[in-house]
């Protein structure tokens, strides 16, 4: 993992595209389930180096709730973000987001993974100890799209089973991981593209009532690193995948917010 580490922050280089612009929306793209890539456009790999590319990880998990909330927004959101990344920036990405298991032997060949919809979810104690020793050896988190107290309740405990010594501490503002690459003036709060239009007159932007302010978590390592970088109150996953269902919606939620900290937080994972 560290080599692989190693290699996507050399191949991030000097970023193709200066912070706070996004190029324009890919207008009126259908998204037909019989197309492999939704409509995403495809790139060609160097494969000298297919393995020392940066693959966007999302991981399947269980959950108590008897639903599948991880195949929230899947596969759009990473094939959307993925093709962003290799846009916008000279870090070399996997055309091909993959999913795996905490338990798979595989995780440990990728230094990024994604958790969404984690309100519900229930590890295994395979799980706990998989996920512990991957992110002390240098792996890195992002969790995503969960709401209110009662789903960050059911995350804070089952992550006290992973680290029972360590809680997630607010990250400031301040944070190189919110300027790293666009420079982010306040902390986003992205709403499903759903509360989004039934909110745009009122400009709310939380799913229910005790989510109204947005909560960025980190967990560190003994030395300082960010482990797990939480996303609480907020779905980027949405703004990455519905990009290209409405203008105002991109325009307001994907362009300004969704890609720009999605951008952030993988160069950061990549580089430190």
């Amino acid at each position: 993992m560290t080599r692989t580490r190693q290699l996507a922050a050399a191949a991030l280089g000097v970023l193709v595209v200066a912070a706070g612009v996004v190029v324009a929306q890919r207008g009126g793209r259908q998204r037909p389930i019989s197309e492999d890539r939704r409509g995403v456009a495809n790139w060609e790999v160097d494969p000298k180096f297919k393995h020392d590319v940066f693959t966007f990880v999302r991981i399947e998990y269980d959950t108590y709730r008897g639903r599948w909330g991880w195949t929230t927004d899947w596969p759009d959101a990473e094939l959307n973000l993925s093709f962003r990344l290799q846009q916008l920036t000279s870090l070399k990405v996997n055309p091909e987001p993959i999913t795996l298991r905490l338990t798979d032997p595989r995780l440990f060949d990728y230094p990024f993974i994604y958790i969404v919809e984690p309100g519900g979810l229930s590890f295994s104690e395979e799980d706990v100890l998989a996920l512990r020793k991957y992110l002390l050896n240098g792996g890195f988190l992002m969790v995503d799209d969960f709401w209110g107290e009662r789903e960050w309740d059911n995350f804070a405990r089952e992550m006290k089973r992973v680290f029972p010594d360590r809680t997630p501490e607010d990250v400031p503002l301040s944070h190189e991981i919110f300027h790293i690459v666009y420079d982010l003036k306040e902390k986003p709060q992205i709403p499903s593209i759903g509360v989004a239009w039934n909110g745009r007159e009122e400009g709310i932007t939380w799913e229910r009532p005790d989510a109204k302010e947005v909560h960025y978590r980190a967990l560190y390592d003994d030395k300082g690193r960010m482990m797990a970088f939480i996303c609480h109150n907020t779905d980027n996953g949405d703004g990455w995948e519905r990009e290209g269902e409405d203008p105002w919606y991109f325009k307001e939620f994907s362009e300004k917010k969704a890609y720009p900290l999605g951008i952030n937080i993988v160069v950061y994972a990549m580089t430190h």
